[in-house]
């Protein structure tokens, strides 16, 4: 963990707040409704990406917002968003084995699966992860040994410890916080920081959940802005 957070620790750990304080935070989802928010999707595994009826997808059950993982895609704010605390709360079924979503922050040139973005990754077991969407026109600076070595496309950044749990069971809320200043960004997965990046080239876009083929559930979506 050490790695992480030096020499950069000053960077990253600016405006990563303690979870009680919700003082200057508003809420993105209403519990309500989607008011504010608009969804896209790819019914044809191949097929181009449309606004979907947000019933196919995404449904407000006793103040969470609940999402059937299918057809592929997102559901994104009208709005773009730069220099934040994003926080929200999510979990999975707890009858499920497996899940998969992101939260896609800096949401850049369209609606498309998947938008040009950074995507920190929600997929089971590696919640706290980053994707770059694309590598070719998203560029972070993160430690090397964070790389996926692996992954060919030069996207995949692995969190800090990269096998430690640092999720909850199914079933259970787990609690994102994702700092956004500049082109730096900080993830913290149930108070711990976990990942972050330096000198971004972006710095502001629409913000998205993702459908990904698994049922999730989120609520307490809230931002505040920071200086």
């Amino acid at each position: 963990m050490r790695r992480l957070l030096a020499p950069a620790a000053v960077v990253l750990l600016i405006g990563v707040t303690p979870a009680d304080d919700r003082e200057g935070f508003t809420p993105l989802f209403n519990g309500k409704d989607l008011a504010g928010w608009r969804t896209f999707g790819r019914k044809e595994k191949d097929g181009p990406t449309a606004a979907i009826d947000s019933k196919d997808s995404w449904s407000v059950v006793d103040g969470e917002l609940r999402c059937t993982g299918k057809p592929t895609g997102y559901l994104v704010t009208e709005k773009e968003y730069g220099d934040y605390v994003l926080r929200l709360k999510w979990r999975y079924p707890k009858d499920l084995k497996a899940g998969n979503s992101g939260v896609l922050v800096h949401c850049q040139k369209g609606d498309t699966v998947w938008p040009v973005c950074i995507e920190v990754q929600l997929r089971s077991g590696r919640a706290g992860d980053l994707w770059l969407q694309t590598a070719a026109e998203v560029k972070l600076e993160v430690p090397a040994d964070r790389r996926d070595a692996a992954d060919k496309t030069n996207r995949h950044i692995w969190r800090s410890p990269k096998d430690e749990a640092v999720e909850k069971p199914f079933g259970e809320w787990n609690r994102y916080e994702i700092t956004c200043r500049g082109g730096d960004i900080t993830v913290a997965v149930n108070g711990r920081v976990v990942n972050g990046g330096t000198k971004g080239n972006l710095t502001k876009g629409r913000i998205a959940l993702q459908s990904e083929g698994t049922e999730i559930h989120f609520k307490d979506i809230e931002i505040k802005p920071v200086k």
